[in-house]
């Protein structure tokens, strides 16, 4: 591992619990490229080669931001650094309903260990690339892709409509 990743380790290391943290608030200048990639299967790359600490990419995946150039950033407070994503940063690992029909809950777990719930702030799309399997919306203009087991246990979930309920919300996938 090179010194800016290390530099970004340090800087966050054991401070606070990052599972939210506050991106929104950080707004450093850019401090340029590094070389860390997140391929399309959600595997991600520091110099060509992958990053085998999956803490390390727990971490980076919680201060990770898409911006509205459509650029990803690893933000702290004091840096910020324009990574490489090929599709969507996260993968939806696990699926689980709660409750039937409109007071159904959609919890999906996400391959960094977070959980999030479908619904307004978590909504479900499509990813055309991808033979329309689904995407949900994250915080911080994020976004994950359902593994291909995921897909299949969302695709037995849904209604002979070919929607799927999550919070109240309807969510065409057909």
């Amino acid at each position: 591992m090179d010194n800016k990743l290390q530099d970004i380790e340090k800087q966050l290391d054991g401070k606070r619990n990052f599972e939210a943290p506050p991106l929104h608030l950080w707004n450093p200048p850019l401090s340029g490229d590094i070389d860390i990639r997140i391929d399309a299967e959600g595997s991600w790359y520091h110099d060509g080669d992958p990053i085998a600490r999956q803490s390390i990419v727990d971490l980076f995946s919680r201060i990770l931001r898409r911006e509205d150039d459509g650029n990803y950033y690893l933000v702290t407070p004091g840096e910020k650094w324009r990574i490489q994503v090929e599709l969507h940063p996260l993968i939806v690992v696990d699926v689980d309903r709660r409750g039937e029909g409109s007071a159904a809950v959609l919890a999906l777990t996400l391959n960094n260990g977070s959980t999030v719930e479908v619904g307004p702030e978590h909504p479900l799309t499509t990813e055309a690339s991808r033979q329309g399997v689904a995407v949900v919306a994250l915080a911080h203009g994020l976004s994950a892709l359902f593994s291909r087991p995921c897909w299949y246990r969302l695709v037995e979930l849904l209604g002979d409509d070919m929607v799927v309920q999550s919070h109240g919300q309807r969510y065409p996938l057909g």
